[in-house]
């Protein structure tokens, strides 16, 4: 076993199995896609340390046992359309791709969706699609969508992300209030939304989603 497999095997049982997330198919996805794949070389080192990885432009990779719970908690099934929100380059893709029969991942940053365009060919999730655009507006041509998670905190959801769940469809992402971030699963049912939270995370501020930048629009 190389000492980057090694690093992922030890990654979930270290991290991942300890934080609650029991969902096997998680699991085994984990296990299986090489996160140093959808990074720079020169970050391949920090791959499985449990600790959010600034890719620069104020982008990050959330912490491993963040991003697990939250793809738990969304309970993604066979046969689901899903959105992934800021997918970056492409790792939670490639991850959700394992566990759904199709995932659109959209990114504003084009040079991040070209990488993440490669790095996904290059493993065969041929069932996932880079899509480049404006986050705030999701893809409603694509959906309704089962799942939406988004990869970074927040502190305002927007209505554009509601308006493509299916019936039933889940919303998973990180609200940032008053400096304090909680993961939150929205959940459509008969047309009315609801939520609940799942966790506490300290995930970083997906830019341009603060208070004062929705408010100066």
């Amino acid at each position: 076993m190389s000492e980057l497999a090694e690093a992922r095997r030890q990654m979930v049982a270290s991290q991942i199995r300890p934080a609650d997330v029991t969902d096997r198919r998680l699991q085994d996805a984990m296990l299986a896609i090489p996160r140093e794949r959808f990074l720079p070389r020169s970050m391949a080192g920090s791959a499985y340390a449990d600790m959010e990885i600034d890719l620069g432009e104020g982008r990050r990779f959330m912490r491993p046992r963040d991003f697990a719970k939250l793809v738990q908690a969304v309970g993604v099934k066979p046969g689901e359309l899903v959105l992934d929100l800021a997918c970056a380059r492409g790792y939670s893709t490639a991850i959700l791709s394992r566990l759904c029969e199709t995932v659109i991942g959209l990114e504003s940053n084009e040079a991040f969706a070209s990488k993440a365009e490669g790095a996904l060919a290059d493993i065969g999730a041929d069932n996932a699609v880079i899509v480049t655009g404006d986050i705030k507006k999701g893809a409603p041509e694509q959906g309704p969508f089962d799942v939406i998670l988004v990869n970074s905190a927040v502190e305002i959801v927007p209505d554009a992300w509601l308006s493509q769940l299916a019936e039933d469809g889940r919303l998973g992402v990180i609200v940032r209030e008053n400096g304090v971030g909680r993961a939150r699963v929205y959940t459509r049912k008969g047309g009315v939304v609801g939520s609940r939270t799942v966790f506490d995370s300290m995930t970083a501020l997906l830019p341009g989603f603060g208070r004062e930048a929705e408010f100066s629009l």
